[in-house]
């Protein structure tokens, strides 16, 4: 497997899986992508059906992670998807699935469910992924005898789940930027009471949108970046990405009695990437119908999704919500469907995103090549803080099932795009004591606690106020890294 840059850098060399996996953005500030993308046979996806998570895992993985030997890989998968590691789960007889299809009901026709993806450390969906990433990371470093300052920015979950996956690592700092008192008091708790001497909270003063610019600043840093080792581990890091694509698979076999079936999957959205992994999936061969993407009251993706239109908004005009991970109006993965959605043209896609950077934005409605959206499989719906109340109470009320914000704006905008005889997947983003103040809005009663988590936001925490500033945050860096 040869990866190569969405903005044409590199074409001709050859870039492994294990040559991209630490370090985030390619050289000419595009995000890497198979050359081609692997196919799954009708053979395999039914040998694929019965697998146990960590097994499904490595068979995936195996298709974008050739270069890492498969004995190697298997232990990784194994290690990473265990019932010890995504113990948070609601439904004991759940336990050894890792990610549970809670089965909901059937609405217009259509099957709907939720597919269970926050039953890990940080009771977020990016622990699926993160998980595995730090194991990968260890596995790397060891084996080049080597270390690592990874930079991330988190809009509340990512943050989290990164560092608990990387305390305590061998060879491993993290530098985690996030908005300054943007996230939720459990948010801002799991993250800044933790004490571990690895890791850096960095609390930014403006929204997500400036620490992801930070972010990318520094990383476009070439002599920076060399110097001190910084590595990624947001959904620009393609591990991420490909790591997601595995619950795809797990939930259409959850969900389908046969390969012959169509599902479609809603993910709330804010950065593309979980979406992303979903385009993957389709693109490899799972038999995906639509892909809906649900966005909250920061809607640059449904106005694409619905015009043609890419226009990302400035500070001003990104809205603080109560689904606060979807408060993004850049988002940086979405540069790799445009790749794919452009025919793979890097000379097309760097243009547009220079538009990206100079004008704000794009227009493909005019060009002819937004009518090939649909080709993907594509839809989309916007949700508001009324409307993801109304959805809480609702499917406590008729399911006895209590959600978070983002999987309420998920399941609102499901609910739009529901066809007869085909089961719908919700993604599940977090569990709902981590926005327990929407929660008690809703249903007038506290979110739902696990043991572990008690007593969680009266922790002492340890972060520091730092400007949006790249160069601050370099130098900070530096400070504790040479």
């Amino acid at each position: 497997m040869n990866y190569i840059s969405t903005r044409g850098a590199g074409l001709g060399e050859r870039h492994t899986f294990s040559d991209i996996l630490l370090g985030g953005l390619a050289k000419d500030g595009g995000l890497y992508l198979p050359a081609e993308y692997p196919r799954v046979s009708a053979d395999e996806l039914a040998r694929w059906r019965t697998l146990s998570y960590a097994d499904l895992a490595f068979e995936v993985l195996s298709k974008f992670a050739g270069d890492i030997p498969a004995d190697e890989l298997r232990s990784l998968t194994s290690k990473t998807y265990t019932a010890q590691v995504y113990s948070n789960v609601r439904d004991e007889e759940a336990a050894t699935q890792i990610t549970p299809l809670k089965t909901l009901g059937v609405e217009n026709g259509a099957p709907l469910s939720l597919l269970e993806l926050s039953n890990g450390p940080t009771l977020a969906f990016k622990d699926m992924a993160m998980q595995l990433l730090g194991n990968l990371f260890e596995y790397t470093l060891a084996k080049h005898d080597e270390t690592l300052n990874i930079l991330g920015a988190t809009s509340g979950d990512t943050g989290s789940a990164a560092e608990y996956a990387m305390r305590g690592k061998a060879g491993v700092r993290v530098f985690m930027l996030s908005p300054h008192k943007k996230m939720s008091a459990f948010q801002t708790a799991q993250m800044f009471s933790l004490q571990d001497p690895n890791i850096y909270n960095l609390a930014v003063e403006g929204n997500f949108d400036n620490c992801q610019d930070i972010v990318k600043a520094v990383s476009n840093d070439h002599a920076f970046k060399a110097q001190h080792k910084i590595g990624t581990v947001n959904s620009i890091n393609w591990a991420r990405v490909v790591a997601q694509v595995v619950y795809y698979f797990k939930g259409y076999f959850a969900a389908t009695t046969s390969n012959d079936e169509r599902v479609s999957f809603t993910v709330p959205s804010g950065n593309f990437g979980n979406v992303c992994a979903g385009h993957i999936a389709r693109m490899m061969g799972l038999p995906i119908e639509k892909l809906v993407v649900a966005t909250n009251e920061n809607d640059v993706l449904d106005e694409f999704f619905r015009t043609g239109v890419y226009r990302v908004r400035d500070a001003s005009e990104t809205y603080h919500t109560t689904s606060p991970s979807m408060d993004i109006s850049k988002a940086s993965n979405f540069e790799r469907f445009v790749f794919d959605l452009l025919g793979r043209d890097p000379a097309r896609v760097l243009q547009l995103f220079r538009d990206v950077e100079e004008k704000g934005g794009f227009d493909l409605a005019a060009s002819g090549d937004f009518a090939r959206v649909q080709e993907f499989g594509f839809v989309s719906g916007r949700s508001s803080h009324a409307d993801r109340v109304d959805a809480i109470r609702d499917v406590f009320q008729r399911y006895d099932t209590m959600i978070d914000t983002h999987t309420a704006d998920g399941l609102k905008v499901a609910r739009e795009h529901l066809q007869p005889g085909v089961p719908m997947i919700v993604l599940e983003t977090a569990q709902p004591i981590k926005f327990g103040e929407t929660i008690r809005e809703a249903l007038l009663r506290e979110p739902e606690r696990p043991a572990a988590f008690v007593g969680l936001e009266k922790l002492p925490q340890r972060f520091d106020i730092v400007p949006a500033d790249a160069g601050v945050v370099k130098a900070y860096i530096a400070d504790r890294t040479n």
